[in-house]
């Protein structure tokens, strides 16, 4: 009996193993002919499909996705949105900061572990190929036998998107002319890859537009009356912040970005590209008819009708439409409600993550759009960012450093205390550069998302902020300039909700605070696809020193082809 501890231990390693698993995907990614709204175009599908396959893993578990890029002319990469990589930085799937891009032909394989419960996201993040279809969701489950602080019967996933008719290619050739050429609004809205374009628009051709085609018909939920569901909304928009609401019905908000809230009810829940939530909608109305289920778009003016689904009450048939019209939502020009929706999110009492209570270094990142050679450019601290040839992470661990500009940028702009965010940019003219930030390891940084006018007067748009590699605490919000002296005192130290992407305001600030603890390369951006195209980005470093080696798998491109062994 003298075994009986090294057998203990064996069950328990065995167990261990058990409950994590490891979850293997094959994927092919490739341009099919596609019609989510009825209009056809080619669309990036992964095994045919668009929003692609959805990751469901439990908590711990490793995830492996062998990818294969059948895009013939196109590399390809993929970014795994709010999971931390945590170990495995090679493996966030951003190109040109943390792997080369994988080429038409090749296999890649990405392999992490899921470290925390949530709802989370997969994109590309190779030019703007994410817009193009490429994306969908990745849900993880609690370990076995610990309960969430909310109950409801059924989960489903959905996500929002906004859908336009032209080419990445073409979009990108737009923001690049000279004149700019500016990409327009979206010609429509999806819901889980479902959406209505007018095929009667004029100079539309008749055989590129079939309302009839099933791919556009409306997507719907259908529900058991009675029957609480917990519905995992993500957005991957390209440009869009969104209002969606179910007609009729109320959504209590439990989760954000893989973290729980302290619960608040809305009627239409704003949400802008990047981010997740968890909302619980119990099917309590009228069960003898259907409901509709609208996205709109908000922040900014435009000419996109909202997109429609169906709210489906069991036994009634799913395609039959509710006998209502469909709610307007709120004005597009109503910032006072989203704002307020910004503040109301919380952490949940039970689910605190204690925020240090300083900082030891402060940065503030003042957005502008600028001109840069009769270019139109976004700017951070009037530095528009370019990706290097060579990826960062190579670059540092390898001691390449003529691959990227060694200047760092400024943690806060020269002339901050005399600029005014209410006037269009002083000084038009920006610089590019693809210096990066150095955070000492271990540290606490505060970062301030400064909002300003555009080049054009009267003009200041909502940004969703998205940091790869961690989770920030969001310690504030407020409207019109940063106060560096006065505005921290007013900082939430007590219950600041945790997250991986957050919007800034017309005219106002976000404070962010992180440690910067996760060893690795970490971009940090505009999630709106032309605007971080256009330069709205910046990078930090962390405790490169600490990386493992990397794998040649991540290599090929700029210096690193020295690597690859022929």
């Amino acid at each position: 009996m003298k075994n009986l501890p090294l057998i203990y231990a064996l069950l328990l390693v065995i167990l261990s193993l058990a409950e994590a698993r490891i979850r293997h995907y094959r994927w092919e990614v490739k341009y099919e002919f596609k019609s989510p709204d009825c209009y056809r175009k080619l669309v990036i599908t992964i095994n045919g499909r668009s929003p692609g396959p959805t990751i469901l893993a439990q908590q711990g578990d490793t995830i492996v996705v062998d990818l294969k890029n059948s895009l013939l002319t196109e590399n390809v990469a993929i970014h795994w949105h709010g999971i931390r990589q945590i170990d495995s930085p090679w493996a966030d799937g951003t190109e040109g900061v943390t792997q080369c891009p994988i080429l038409p032909g090749d296999t890649f394989r990405y392999k992490f572990v899921v470290d925390r419960a949530g709802t989370y996201l997969y994109h590309a993040h190779y030019g703007m190929q994410r817009e193009a279809g490429l994306y969908g969701s990745i849900r993880v489950a609690l370990p076995a036998g610990e309960a969430e602080p909310f109950v409801y019967d059924y989960d489903r996933s959905i996500i929002l998107n906004d859908w336009y008719h032209r080419s990445t290619y073409e979009q990108a050739a737009r923001l690049s002319s000279i004149p700019f050429l500016w990409v327009g609004d979206p010609q429509s809205l999806l819901i889980q890859g479902k959406g209505r374009f007018s095929c009667s628009t004029p100079g539309i051709a008749a055989d590129s537009c079939n309302t009839t085609n099933p791919e556009c018909s409306p997507y719907v939920f259908t529900v058991v009356p009675g029957k609480t569901y917990r519905l995992r909304i993500g957005s991957l928009t390209a440009l869009a912040a969104l209002s969606f609401e179910i007609e009729g019905h109320n959504m209590t908000v439990v989760e954000a970005d893989g973290h729980y809230v302290e619960p608040f009810v809305v009627n239409n829940l704003f949400i802008y590209s990047g981010e997740t939530y968890s909302v619980l909608v119990t099917a309590n109305q009228d069960p003898t008819r259907n409901y509709w289920v609208v996205s709109k778009m908000v922040s900014r003016n435009n000419t996109t009708p909202n997109g429609l689904g169906i709210f489906n009450y069991y036994p009634n048939h799913p395609s039959r439409s509710p006998p209502t019209i469909p709610p307007s939502g709120p004005r597009w020009n109503d910032v006072g409600p989203r704002v307020n929706q910004s503040l109301a999110i919380r952490s949940h009492p039970d689910y605190i993550h204690s925020v240090p209570q300083t900082s030891d270094r402060m940065i503030i990142l003042l957005n502008t759009q600028n001109r840069i050679n009769e270019s139109v450019k976004w700017a951070i601290n009037n530095i528009s960012f370019t990706l290097p040839h060579t990826p960062y992470l190579i670059s540092l661990k390898h001691n390449l450093l003529h691959t990227f500009e060694q200047t760092p940028p400024p943690d806060v702009i020269n002339g901050y205390e005399a600029y005014n965010i209410s006037n269009p940019p002083p000084y038009i003219s920006a610089t590019t550069s693809n210096s990066l930030y150095r955070l000492k390891f271990n540290t606490t940084v505060d970062i301030i998302l400064q909002n300003a006018n555009m080049i054009d007067a009267g003009n200041s748009e909502t940004h969703p902020w998205h940091l790869h590699g961690h989770d920030f605490w969001v310690v504030g919000y407020g409207n019109g300039k940063f106060n560096v002296s006065e505005d921290p005192k007013r900082y939430n130290l007590v219950n600041p909700i945790m997250k991986n992407t957050v919007p800034v305001h017309p005219y106002g600030w976000t404070a962010l605070r992180f440690v910067a603890d996760n060893p690795g390369v970490w971009a940090f951006h505009c999630h709106i696809e032309s605007h971080f195209y256009m330069g709205m980005g910046v990078v930090f470093e962390e405790g490169i020193e600490k990386v493992k080696k990397l794998p040649t798998s991540i290599m090929g491109c700029g210096d690193t082809k020295r690597f690859i062994k022929p």
